[in-house]
């Protein structure tokens, strides 16, 4: 027999919480766009497409928390909690790879990722209910994974979803608690007063350890933007 239906949590969460939080989302989306590498390697295109959208979504889910964490009255706790739970916020980040294809560099570069008037979260979620369902569209059109599914756009999906979740990583709760630190005081405020918190957040994550040193990398990449995107070597 069924067990009792779990409840969603909507209460907040302490740093220990979302730092396991961001982990556990991590190390699923790896084991989600592998899944989707098996069935790329199938053949099995259409459910391919599907399992790499599932990565990119559970990908998305780090950011959200970050969110959640600076959440300062009890509506901006629910926004949070409600962005989490939306497939749409969850994939924002799938036309990064596109992006810096086309030259994108610097952080404003990147602005039609959050842009709220695109289209672009719900088309890729389209195509995840096409690759997994049969559905009627348009004029009475009856839709088909196997037909609406191509090689091609399995193979960029695939491809995306393995770029968005490579990250080796471990997210510390002192990470989070110097993230509140940092953030919470310019959250939603100017991009100015939220980029130089940015870059102090990770000066002192370089202080204390947590993170390689070397130069602020998220300094080199506010003011001087990214090169290139690799994984295990490639471009």
């Amino acid at each position: 027999m069924p067990g009792k239906k779990l409840n969603q949590y909507k209460g907040r969460l302490n740093p220990a919480q979302i730092a396991e939080g961001i982990n556990s989302a991590r190390r699923n989306a790896m084991r989600l766009a592998e899944d989707a590498a098996l069935l790329l390697k199938a053949c099995r295109f259409p459910t391919a497409a599907s399992m790499a959208t599932l990565a990119i979504e559970e990908a998305g889910k780090p950011s959200l928390l970050r969110q959640l964490a600076l959440a300062r009255t009890d509506r901006e706790l629910a926004e949070a909690w409600r962005d989490y739970r939306s497939h749409t916020r969850k994939n924002v980040m799938w036309i990064l790879v596109d992006l810096v294809a086309r030259g994108a560099r610097k952080l404003d570069d990147l602005k039609p990722i959050f842009d709220p008037d695109s289209d672009h979260p719900e088309l890729l979620d389209q195509v995840k209910q096409l690759g997994f369902y049969t559905d009627c569209l348009g004029k009475a059109h009856w839709s088909l994974p196997s037909e609406a599914i191509d090689e091609s756009l399995a193979r960029t999906l695939v491809a995306t979803a393995s770029i968005l979740v490579t990250s080796d990583h471990e997210v510390t709760p002192k990470e989070i608690e110097l993230w509140i630190k940092h953030l919470r005081p310019v959250w939603k405020g100017h991009p100015s007063w939220m980029e130089k918190a940015l870059e102090n957040w990770y000066g002192e994550m370089e202080t204390l350890g947590l993170v390689p040193k070397g130069g602020n990398v998220m300094t080199k990449f506010i003011r001087d933007g990214i090169t290139t995107m690799k994984r295990n070597g490639g471009v």
